[in-house]
């Protein structure tokens, strides 16, 4: 699941195959930038911003970022160079970057761009990065509150709040937490504690690609209710539940997770 953790990961991985490296070919198959040509251009910085890489180039006195978003299905692939590209079909392939050093290819991303590298600042609407530098948790729950309407599950994935929850670390936060995902921002108690826990799980991630939340690596035991419908609960048994919520959907424990006594309904 391409949440925080997998794009950090994933930069780490352009950075050892690509950084100082010289671009000599760029292959897009994107529309935008077909005519694009990055020969020449330097591999600086291999970065992530919460669910956002960012590709920083540089030749002579300029300085560009190619940028892309890895949703649900992208991924980046490092090779060495003539070494087969298998990793996916080739009509996903969306970005080709060649150097003597090694070739990074981008599968299925999503809102590829390449702009001046001090027009990042375009990405400053997003929350504190969870493994970021700028992290901080108190600010991210200043932003949650700011929306007390919003359900709880809806504020945890707004990129605006914090940046690099996804589904995965959505239900699993709100499961350790014993939190109703419907449940309104202004009746959840401790935000601060809520965004914490979200931080440290998707931290705990850092450097590896198996994504637990349970300390085990074996499979089937990785989560506590995502990806778990139907399942017995690790804690008290009763049968985990899924539903949509919004455009995306999330896993809960009506027991561990109670609705409030008040309410109806929410699935």
């Amino acid at each position: 699941m391409p949440e925080g953790d997998t794009v950090f990961n994933t930069a780490r991985v352009i950075e050892r195959a690509m950084l100082g490296a010289t671009l000599t070919r760029s292959d897009f198959r994107v529309p935008q930038l077909a005519a694009t040509d990055l020969s020449g251009f330097q591999v600086e910085e291999s970065a992530s911003r919460g669910k956002h890489l960012l590709l920083r180039l540089t030749r002579e006195d300029q300085r560009y970022t190619l940028h892309s978003h890895l949703r649900m299905e992208g991924a980046w692939r490092t090779y060495k160079p003539g070494e087969r590209w298998n990793a996916r079909p080739a009509h996903l392939i969306r970005v080709a970057l060649h150097s003597a050093k090694a070739v990074a290819v981008g599968y299925h991303l999503h809102e590829v761009a390449l702009f001046p590298t001090a027009e990042e600042t375009k990405l400053d609407y997003l929350g504190p990065d969870l493994l970021g530098d700028d992290w901080d948790a108190d600010e991210a729950a200043r932003r949650i509150a700011a929306k007390p309407e919003v359900t709880i599950a809806e504020a945890l994935l707004d990129q605006r709040n914090l940046a690099g929850v996804g589904n995965l670390y959505k239900a699993e936060t709100l499961f350790l937490r014993g939190v109703w995902p419907w449940l309104p921002v202004g009746e959840v108690d401790d935000l601060t504690a809520m965004v914490t826990l979200a931080q440290k799980l998707v931290a705990n991630n850092k450097g590896r690609w198996t994504q637990t939340t349970t300390g085990s690596l074996r499979r089937g035991e990785t989560s506590y209710v995502y990806g778990r419908r139907a399942q017995p609960c690790r804690r008290c048994g009763t049968a985990i539940r899924k539903a949509e919520l919004g455009e995306r959907v999330t896993y809960w424990c009506p027991y561990c997770q109670p609705e409030p006594a008040s309410r109806s309904g929410g699935g």
